[in-house]
């Protein structure tokens, strides 16, 4: 494992040994966690930013837009047609759907 040198300002030092302090871990655990959340959340940005812009590219291609629009209505279609199915009486004595 390697080690770093980092400088923090008293007030956040402060916060980093109280929080150590009450949670019974080492200063370098707490430090190691927020690295790891903070990385984490940065990938995370960049991968939605990333979906954002492929969105938009796709958005605007209008080829791309009409394919959508009859991949979305064939799964409509399918859709309907699975609830249909799931809604059929399965007695002759009941006409509500099953789930009731």
């Amino acid at each position: 494992m390697s080690a770093i040198t980092l400088r923090l300002p008293d007030h956040l030092e402060q916060q980093l040994s109280e929080e150590a302090r009450l949670s019974g871990q080492p200063r370098s655990q707490l430090l190691r966690e927020a690295l790891e959340t903070l990385l984490s959340q940065r990938r995370e940005e960049r991968a939605q930013a990333a979906l954002r812009l492929a969105a938009e590219a796709l958005a605007s291609d209008a080829e791309a837009c009409a394919e959508a629009r009859e991949l979305a209505a064939d799964f409509l279609l399918a859709e309907n047609e699975s609830l249909a199915g799931a809604e059929a009486p399965t007695n002759t004595t009941s006409a509500e759907p099953w789930w009731r």
